[in-house]
């Protein structure tokens, strides 16, 4: 299988339980790097891709500590959508037309160590003008949020994960808030999914089953859990791994980053283990007969891995995974940066190791979009200690 890097790495073998992890050769797809703001704060927690002008285009959408800001595609100019408006920090952000006037709103969700308070911002009377923020709830500790419809209404749901237990006494209350007739003024209806869980760092929202229905998948101190909506209404919660084994303790135990992805027509799921952890890991489908996914450790070499993400860069039909980390790691290449992994087998068991960024950001965050048009994917990270926003444009292959 295809796939990139600047220079040839040592090849490192794990023991026989891992996968090989081989030299890297010549690349094959190529990365620009742009760097859209060397200082967007003193944290750049989030970033994502929306289409804030509604020129078709998809622009970077960057949250740091008291700000956030979008960079216009394709100038890349920054433009303040707000500042010193929500308690600090800010830490997760969502795209969304919550209004329905056919212009994209954001839900926020701010001062995550203390209240945690969840909002959504609409626009002023220009691109340049401020924008204005509604409050919808709070809750304690929240940390990342996610549009979907897990309750099967028909329109897309505001669902929340806190980092640690919020009101529930036995766990984290995994959250979604319903848009409201009025979403300025009425109240935002919450359904709790779930209240049991412990450390959840970060979930997915998407049609995990196949059965065209909303599914979650959440990364947490337990492991990786999957949520599906029955025909009740109630939810069945599937524990598919244990994610880092060990007696459950958070940032010691289960998971933390958490994307899917495909290998030809075969599901993956990719994890950074354990919270703010050093291992890279796939999962594929189980055996016959297995309880847990398979669980495929790609590196243990990182240092508080924080963003995952998956595309099929070299469109052969098998994603790749990109990680990026924020300290400086234990392996060659150290970083902190981005970097992909490429399988070498159908199968997910032997992958490759390739450097995007190599010390140049430290990896807050990171979102895969087509930014440049070229029907291909790239990659926009946000840095926590390196306080930059980068674009990374995949323009082809040889």
């Amino acid at each position: 299988m295809r796939h990139l890097c600047a220079s040839v790495f040592v090849a490192v073998f794990w023991a026989t339980l891992l996968p090989v992890m081989a030299t890297a050769a010549e690349p094959e797809v190529r990365f620009e790097t742009r760097v859209l703001d060397p200082h967007v704060g003193n944290i750049c927690y989030a970033v994502t891709a929306a289409d804030v002008d509604g020129d078709k285009l998809p622009d970077v959408v960057a949250v740091t500590e008291n700000r956030v800001v979008w960079f216009q595609n394709p100038t890349w100019k920054l433009r303040v959508i707000i500042e010193n408006q929500t308690e600090r920090d800010n830490v997760c952000i969502a795209p969304q037309d919550i209004d329905g006037d056919g212009k994209i709103d954001f839900a926020l969700g701010a001062g995550w160590t203390k209240i945690g308070t969840l909002q959504w911002l609409t626009r002023g009377a220009s691109l340049d003008d401020k924008w204005h923020v509604h409050y919808i709830n709070t809750e304690a500790a929240l940390h990342r949020v996610r549009w979907g419809d897990i309750l099967g209404t028909g329109k897309p749901q505001l669902v929340i994960s806190p980092l640690n237990k919020s009101t529930a006494p036995q766990g984290v209350r995994l959250l979604a808030f319903e848009i409201p007739g009025q979403p300025k003024t009425d109240a935002w209806k919450a359904t709790a999914l779930d209240e049991q869980l412990n450390a959840m760092h970060n979930h997915w929202m998407g049609d995990f089953t196949g059965d065209g229905k909303t599914d979650a998948l959440v990364a947490c101190m337990e492991g990786v859990f999957l949520f599906e909506r029955k025909a009740d209404g109630t939810f069945l919660k599937t524990q598919l791994s244990q994610g880092e084994p060990g007696k459950p303790t958070a940032q010691v135990t289960g998971a933390g980053e958490i994307k899917v992805g495909k290998l030809g027509t075969k599901r993956i799921i990719a994890t950074v283990e354990p919270m703010h952890g050093h291992s890279v890991v796939v999962y594929t489908e189980p055996a016959a007969g297995e309880k847990f996914w398979t669980r495929n450790v790609l590196d243990k070499t990182l240092k508080r891995g924080h963003a995952v993400g998956l595309a099929d860069f070299d469109q052969d039909g098998r994603d790749e995974v990109v990680i990026g980390h924020s300290d400086l790691g234990t392996g060659d290449p150290k970083g902190p940066g981005v970097f992909l992994y490429t399988s070498g087998d159908a199968d997910g068991k032997t992958w490759k190791k390739s450097i995007i960024d190599n010390g140049g950001i430290a990896t807050e965050d990171l979102v895969i979009e087509d930014f440049n048009g070229d029907g291909r994917p790239d990659i926009a990270a946000g840095g926590r200690a390196t306080h930059n926003v980068k674009l990374y444009l995949s323009p082809g292959t040889k």
